[in-house]
């Protein structure tokens, strides 16, 4: 089983992902460990290379390209990003979307990053506009369409336990594929 973790910066996507990949005893491969590795590689904040990634296009195909790739070939993989439910498109057999209020997630942020909330909100902010505008050019991707998406949760809600019992409450109960929504009309800039 191929289950996709997608949300913004904050929503609790790596938590979600981790504790899920435990759980089923699946591998978890996280799209934003990987752009922080490639951000620290360089010498630069993620919100540096994000900036960077607007002119040079080549890190986020380079990033997708991999994504998709793991999704196509691996099983048993909580494959997570920010576009790992697009991204997987067919292959995904559930794609969760998790979300949070912005001065939630940027107070995880902020913690996680031992920054200030203000400043964690704001380079949060500008990321999330920054990856928006990349998407829709790259791929024709509108990242707040949540239609692909088989369950969404703002995690604001719940405890990470509570958040994991529905999550896995809707895994384990899946009795079909229909009613899946394709990701039709994405233009990929890439073969896998």
């Amino acid at each position: 089983m191929l289950i996709t973790v997608s949300g913004p910066a904050g929503s609790g996507k790596s938590t979600l992902a981790g504790n899920l990949a435990e759980h089923f005893g699946y591998d978890h491969v996280s799209g934003g460990d990987i752009f922080r590795d490639i951000a620290a590689e360089r010498g630069l904040t993620p919100l540096e290379l994000n900036r960077l990634a607007e002119k040079d296009e080549q890190i986020d195909l380079d990033l997708d390209r991999r994504l998709r790739s793991i999704a196509k070939e691996r099983n048993d993989v909580v494959l997570e990003s920010r576009l790992a439910g697009w991204m997987a498109g067919e292959h995904a057999d559930l794609r969760i979307w998790l979300d949070a209020p912005i001065d939630i997630r940027a107070e995880r942020i902020a913690d996680r990053e031992t920054k200030t909330v203000e400043t964690a909100r704001s380079e949060t902010e500008a990321r999330s506009e920054s990856e928006a505008q990349r998407y829709k050019e790259y791929y024709d991707i509108n990242i707040a369409d949540l239609s692909i998406y088989d369950l969404v949760l703002n995690t604001a809600r719940w405890s990470v336990d509570g958040t994991l019992s529905v999550a896995t409450e809707a895994i384990e109960t899946i009795d079909s594929d229909e009613g899946k929504h394709p990701t039709t009309g994405v233009e990929y800039e890439f073969t896998v």
